[in-house]
């Protein structure tokens, strides 16, 4: 009884703190009751919240149409990414890319399956030290891209990642099953550094599955009464995972597959369905990787401090140290693993 009491004590003193969250990109149907609640969701909850999300997406990317070029704003609009080949002039890619993979660096790794992704952070001293990828991430095309799609003009957090696939008796990497990582538009950028060939665990995209079309809320709305019972772990978690045979009654084609030489620049809203296409054996890709996501119902595109020249280069650091101090409370995927260089085979996971 007093078990019982205190537990219905401890959720009403949570429901002001449950409630703030519908106001922000919070997504998961297991950690938030209200998000989860299928009484609401069935009242439309999830829905409104992803109407909203999208509606000021676009409005701001109106804002923000001046940065971008039309051809690259028509391809976006139409398929929710831009695809440029040959990016860099050849002489400039190549001179980038060498110092890049040369430079030894602190590294992150993560586990998922037979896949292990590293990440080096680009900070203040990486800039420094490889003056060329200043300059790509200051270009006025790189950054229009990456404002646009992601619907604010805000700094993205930027790593050199490294893909390396198939772990030997490994279980099967979760990303390769098609998902949308949230309800709302968000951004995520790959510059490729190396080739990236067929059966190697490429990137794959369902064009034009960015939109919020009446099918694909009418399935949210399925997906989100399913949940969090009903559903995968990370389905329940928000990031909904959709089979390739469902995309025929989305009215959308499917996924496109990313096998594209270096020098190649792909900017996606990952609210669109999306995946690493499956390794047919060992593999390594590395990329210059962006991310960027804010509280989706923010009206304004602009006004965020972390992202002022002398904080936003310290900002994956500072991450990867308060997880570090609280992963007790919040967890800490990202296993330090000493400085290497991007491409190095160096690890024990593989």
């Amino acid at each position: 009884m007093i078990a019982a009491r205190r537990s219905s004590l401890l959720r009403w003193l949570a429901l002001p703190w449950w409630t703030a969250q519908l106001l922000t990109g919070a997504k998961s149907f297991l950690d938030n009751p209200l998000i989860g609640s299928q009484r609401l969701n069935r009242m439309g909850l999830h829905q409104a919240r992803a109407r909203a999300a999208h509606w000021l997406a676009w409005h701001r990317r109106k804002k923000l149409r001046r940065w971008i070029d039309a051809a690259d704003r028509e391809q976006f609009d139409r398929q929710g990414y831009v695809a440029i080949r040959d990016y860099l002039p050849r002489g400039e890619f190549e001179a980038l890319r060498e110092a890049v993979l040369s430079r030894v660096s602190p590294a992150r790794e993560m586990i998922q399956g037979d896949t292990v992704t590293r990440r080096i952070a680009v900070d203040a001293a990486m800039l420094r030290d490889v003056p060329g990828l200043k300059t790509l991430l200051r270009q006025p095309r790189w950054r229009g891209l990456m404002r646009y799609v992601a619907s604010f003009d805000i700094e993205p957090l930027y790593y050199i990642q490294t893909i390396l696939t198939h772990r030997i008796d490994a279980p099967p990497d979760p990303q390769t099953n098609l998902h949308a990582d949230t309800f709302h538009p968000t951004m995520k950028a790959w510059f490729f550094l190396t080739d990236v060939a067929d059966g190697e665990g490429p990137l794959t995209y369902v064009p034009g599955s960015h939109r919020l079309t009446p099918g694909r809320l009418a399935w949210e709305q399925r997906r989100a009464l399913a949940a969090p019972k009903g559903v995968d772990r990370l389905s329940a978690r928000g990031s909904m995972r959709i089979a390739v045979d469902e995309l025929t009654a989305l009215g959308l084609p499917g996924p496109v597959s990313f096998t594209v030489p270096a020098n190649t620049l792909v900017v996606a809203d990952t609210c669109g369905f999306h995946a690493r296409g499956a390794a047919n054996g060992p593999s390594m890709r590395v990329e210059i990787w962006a991310y960027s996501r804010r509280n989706p119902f923010i009206i304004w595109t602009g006004m965020d401090l972390l992202s002022l020249p002398g904080i936003a280069e310290r900002r994956v650091p500072a991450l990867w140290a308060l997880r570090d101090r609280f992963r007790h409370w919040v967890g800490q995927p990202w296993r330090a693993v000493g400085s290497i260089t991007a491409n190095s085979n160096a690890t024990s996971k593989i």
